[in-house]
């Protein structure tokens, strides 16, 4: 929906540099466009290499009208509240860059096409990312597993940990090991990135099973399948891990984690237990203790960003020694290692 050839600005008040603006820092890294702006009044004047890991020279302004200056056509909700609901302050910036022509990319739980819509242009669009497309499928009747590909599901300790950017470069490796490897997108940020995918967490819940089930059997055809990760069997407000593993009858299982971490980012009183234990959770839910497709862990993509150089190697090998499978941070030093694990 979005053509590759046009700027766009990313909305990231108060939170550039945050975990909040994961969205922001996804599409800067793997979106197809070019990026004019972020907008971020508290962080204005900087560069985004300043406020995270990213090495980008993308420049951060205060206003709407700094980044249409800079060439922005499309603006995009580059940051979530807790809720993922749009608070009534943006409303004001939503509505100017309709009147100035600009495109929305929504991620938000709310929709904005509804409220803007009589506003729009010819050409000018609002693209609710959070609305699933199609009518809500059969549940999920184990129909993957029929399939003989190999179907690649990423799992995490934590939301928010990097299952979608350790899916994203798995692909990239597989396919620069010339495999017909294909990412399969079930946030908005994934979404916003690669054009399609489904926003799992707006699907009901009896339909989420089958609605992954379908992407999986529409996407049959690619020797391997990489379905993007979302919130954590240990997480208490998570329920997004279930239909991933029934619908996509996944067969190998990726385990993002970052290094040194002990609970959970957001809930202090959640530990996180030690990785084996982690792993067996996982496998044993994924395959409902023998009912259903046998799924392994074969890696685990480490996200050692905070880290130094010598401490994320230090924390690779801990990681290697304690599981016994290959590790490694895929922003850092490629996924290359868990291709290779996958394949095997």
């Amino acid at each position: 929906m979005l053509d590759p050839s046009r700027p766009i600005a990313l909305y990231a008040e108060a939170t550039m540099g945050q975990l909040n603006a994961k969205m922001a820092e996804g599409i800067l890294r793997y979106g197809r466009n070019p990026v004019a702006a972020v907008i971020d009044s508290t962080q204005a004047g900087r560069r985004v290499r300043d406020l995270c890991t990213l090495d980008s020279d993308v420049p951060v302004v205060a206003t709407l009208n700094e980044a249409e200056a800079l060439g922005a056509q499309v603006l995009v909700l580059g940051t979530a509240p807790s809720g993922g609901r749009v608070p009534p302050e943006w409303m004001a910036i939503l509505q100017q860059a309709v009147a100035d022509g600009l495109s929305i990319v929504n991620g938000m739980h709310d929709r904005l096409e509804p409220v803007l819509g009589q506003g729009l242009r010819p050409g000018q669009w609002v693209w609710d990312l959070r609305v699933p497309q199609g009518d809500m499928p059969p549940i999920a009747m184990g129909r993957a597993a029929k399939l003989d590909n190999i179907r690649v599901l990423m799992v995490g300790t934590d939301m928010a940990i990097g299952k979608m950017t350790a899916g994203l470069e798995l692909t990239r490796s597989l396919q620069e090991m010339g495999r017909d490897a294909a990412f399969l997108a079930t946030g908005q940020t994934g979404i916003a990135i690669t054009g399609r995918g489904i926003p799992l967490d707006a699907v009901r819940v009896d339909h989420a099973g089958g609605m992954v089930e379908r992407m999986v059997l529409e996407a049959a055809a690619h020797e391997v399948v990489v379905i993007e990760g979302q919130g954590s069997l240990l997480h208490p407000g998570s329920t997004a891990t279930l239909p991933l593993m029934r619908g996509s009858a996944c067969n190998r299982m990726i385990l993002c984690h970052r290094a040194g971490m002990t609970v959970l980012d957001t809930l202090d009183e959640v530990r996180v237990p030690p990785l084996p234990e982690v792993i067996a959770l996982n496998e044993t839910v994924a395959r409902a203790v023998g009912a259903l497709t046998p799924a392994r862990v074969v890696g685990i993509a480490l996200n050692t960003a905070r880290l130094s150089a010598a401490e994320a190697e230090a924390a690779l090998k801990a990681v290697e020694d304690e599981t016994g499978l290959p590790a490694a941070d895929p922003v850092r030093n490629g996924a290359a290692r868990l291709a290779e694990a996958v394949l095997a």
